[in-house]
């Protein structure tokens, strides 16, 4: 499966979809609570199709206003509240949540239900209320949206999201499976990752930086918390303050994922065989808190094993409590006096001079290489 991703335009009538969302939302409330008004009354617990079956008595009885809703995302809504609690039941996950009217951000179509698609144009259906007949007639609603690229594969489902700056987007997700293999390199590389002098440090030497995107921009962050502090919640003022909050926190996010897209796709086209490291991020962040999740270690992990995926590398990861950091790399020495603070160190044994970061890369080399 791949998703393409296409913002909107800037158009008027997507203050509809801003209203559906909200809709929605209603459907997603109401069925969390029924759910666990039942578990409290001792009632078993209903599936998907005894929800599908209730939502058809609640369009006729209690909800009429729900007939405006279309069927097919009230569908996928429901298999997606069917979906956690099967988890939460079969203990592979916590007990689902509600979700704020303002978290709740996308809708999904299956198939071509619902919606038509034409170049860079998107019809949805939707449904109101006639009063001249005294019923519910379909009301077909374009959308434009910047078509940057052309999607490829069968159109499983769409998805319309709503960021938290209040723009939308299109997710298009066929079946067309990425396979662009690169040319073969013959050369295998070990990578350490760090904190102080660097944020990934190569058994081939090269020491690579992060730019800390939330680092410098703290202080822009600190003076729009303080413009928001002195703001009256929920006027005019406060929520413009909002907004220019949530669009400078949506720039540090793609700072970032553009800096770690960027690293691995030039690590996959250099090496044929990647190591890293498996890292206690909960410690880390117990320690230097912000700063581990501003280099975000995880994400460009997950974003690595994608990209070796998609061209054929090989990706290994070492356990968490393989030495090597202390060993030397040239004759295999440890050294149990080495702190935190000696970045160069001399082995006693054979001589060698070494950079902490480099020496402890070439020891993931090694140790990656030796897993089979």
């Amino acid at each position: 499966m791949k998703t393409y991703k296409y913002p909107f335009y800037d158009q008027s009538n997507t203050i509809r979809i801003g209203n559906l969302l909200d809709d929605m939302w209603q459907v997603h409330e109401y069925f969390h609570k029924w759910q666990r008004q039942r578990y409290k009354d001792g009632l078993p617990y209903a599936n998907y199709y005894a929800m599908d079956s209730h939502v058809k008595v609640l369009k006729q009885t209690t909800h009429p206003h729900w007939q405006a809703l279309p069927s097919q995302a009230i569908q996928q809504e429901l298999k997606r509240i069917d979906k956690a609690y099967d988890n939460f039941l079969k203990k592979l996950g916590g007990r689902p949540k509600i979700k704020k009217r303002h978290k709740f951000k996308s809708i999904t179509y299956p198939g071509e239900a619902g919606w038509s698609l034409k170049n860079n144009r998107i019809t949805l259906t939707f449904r109101k209320w006639n009063p001249k007949t005294g019923k519910w007639q379909f009301d077909k609603v374009p959308y434009t949206f910047h078509k940057h690229r052309q999607w490829h594969g069968t159109i499983s489902r769409i998805t319309i999201k709503r960021d938290s700056c209040g723009n939308y987007w299109l997710c298009i997700t066929t079946t067309y499976t990425d396979f662009r293999p690169l040319p073969t390199t013959g050369k295998s590389v070990g990578a350490d990752f760090g904190m102080k002098d660097a944020y990934l440090t190569l058994s081939t030497g090269e020491k690579i930086q992060h730019p800390q995107p939330l680092k410098h921009a703290l202080n822009k962050l600190r003076s729009l918390n303080k413009e928001l502090s002195r703001k009256v919640k929920g006027s005019n003022g406060w929520w413009r303050c909002v907004r220019q909050l949530a669009r400078l926190y949506e720039k540090i996010t793609n700072q970032r994922k553009d800096f770690h897209w960027q690293l691995a796709s030039n690590l996959c086209k250099k090496f044929d065989t990647i190591v890293l490291e498996t890292l206690n991020l909960d410690g880390m962040k117990r320690l230097w808190g912000r700063k581990v999740s501003d280099l975000a270690f995880y994400q460009f992990v997950e974003i690595l094993r994608y990209k070796c995926q998609k061209h054929k590398r090989h990706f290994k990861q070492v356990e968490q409590w393989t030495a090597t950091t202390k060993p030397c790399s040239d004759c295999g020495f440890h050294n149990e006096n080495l702190t935190l603070k000696d970045r160069q160190w001399t082995c006693p044994e054979c001589g060698s001079h070494h950079d902490r970061d480099i020496n402890a890369a070439i020891n993931i080399l090694r140790a990656g290489i030796a897993v089979t």
